[in-house]
């Protein structure tokens, strides 16, 4: 028997658009292409939700803040709900804030969020989450000198206070194993 059919039309349009606003680009500090962790946070999403918008806003979630793409071209291209998916998960880029000030707003934005937009952030946060720790466990804490922000306990704090921001997700694999990687990584010491 078949797969079942399912209208993926504007989920499909977005990966698309991904893809080609991506082209090109890495992860930091590997040789990963950029697309791999805008897709890896869209199955994140996917394992707790089937709406299509939600998954599309995952797919696209670091356009605007990653490269040329604006969010009106999102909503022209994706529609409203999509846009505003993404937005919630971008940093502002304009308001000239310190990298401090753009997480901590990042933070008290995410908590006051809808669910929907939580899980947008989560598969965002959980796939930064795995090679963090992935990457830590390698390197040691040589791997904190990548960052613009160097000191661990700067990003364990940023770290802990999304695992509280995201919190309306407990229950879910996915906010579990966010949390535990947090928690491992980012132990008090």
């Amino acid at each position: 028997m078949g797969n079942e059919a399912l209208d993926t039309t504007l989920l499909d349009r977005a990966i698309l658009f991904a893809v080609e606003a991506h082209r090109g680009t890495a992860r930091r500090g590997k040789r990963l292409p950029y697309i791999v962790h805008s897709l890896e946070a869209m199955t994140i999403a996917a394992s707790m939700t089937d709406d299509q918008e939600i998954l599309a806003a995952a797919a696209l979630h670091d356009t605007v803040e990653d490269t040329d793409v604006t969010l009106e071209e999102l909503k022209s291209r994706f529609g409203e709900r999509v846009a505003s998916f993404v937005e919630t998960e971008s940093d502002d880029l304009s308001s000239g804030d310190t990298w401090h000030e753009k997480k901590r707003k990042s933070a008290a934005r995410l908590a006051s969020a809808s669910r929907e937009a939580k899980i947008v952030a989560l598969g965002d946060k959980l796939s930064n989450m795995r090679a963090i720790a992935r990457d830590y466990a390698a390197r040691g804490e040589d791997f904190w000198n990548l960052f613009h922000v160097k000191d661990k306990s700067v990003h364990g704090a940023r770290y802990r206070g999304l695992v509280d921001a995201l919190q309306e997700l407990s229950g879910c694999w996915a906010y579990e194993e966010f949390k535990r990687l947090v928690y491992q990584v980012f132990n008090e010491e």
